[in-house]
């Protein structure tokens, strides 16, 4: 039978264990990946899958660590939770909002040919 962890732990920590599953879900869509692809590829089931990247407190660390591994073997743990893996960096470089400008008339005049 499965255990709540929620209680058992303070309010801070849930709210680390959430961040470390948003973290996680930002690394998988980052690298396009599909969640049953990498729950197939970590040996987890996808509810299982699901509920690392809600952050569930009762995954064992070393469920968290194979579903890592499977999206991106050369990140560790340090580096998704300090936001500089390069997966993380691309996504919120392609959510940023980018504005475009009307050319001025001087910049149509150079690249009228």
């Amino acid at each position: 039978m499965k255990r709540d962890e929620t209680p058992l732990l303070p309010d801070g920590r849930v709210t680390e264990a959430r961040l470390l599953g948003e973290r996680i879900t930002q690394l998988r869509q980052g690298l396009k990946l599909r969640q049953a692809d990498v729950a197939a590829r970590a040996g987890v089931s996808r509810s299982t899958a699901v509920l690392i990247e809600k952050g569930d407190p009762g995954r064992t660390l070393a469920q968290v660590l194979r579903y890592i591994h499977a999206m991106a073997p050369d990140v560790s743990l340090l580096t998704l939770l300090s936001g500089e893996a390069p997966a993380l960096i691309a996504l919120h470089a392609r959510k940023l909002p980018q504005r475009v400008r009307a050319a001025t008339r001087n910049e149509l005049r150079d690249l009228d040919f």
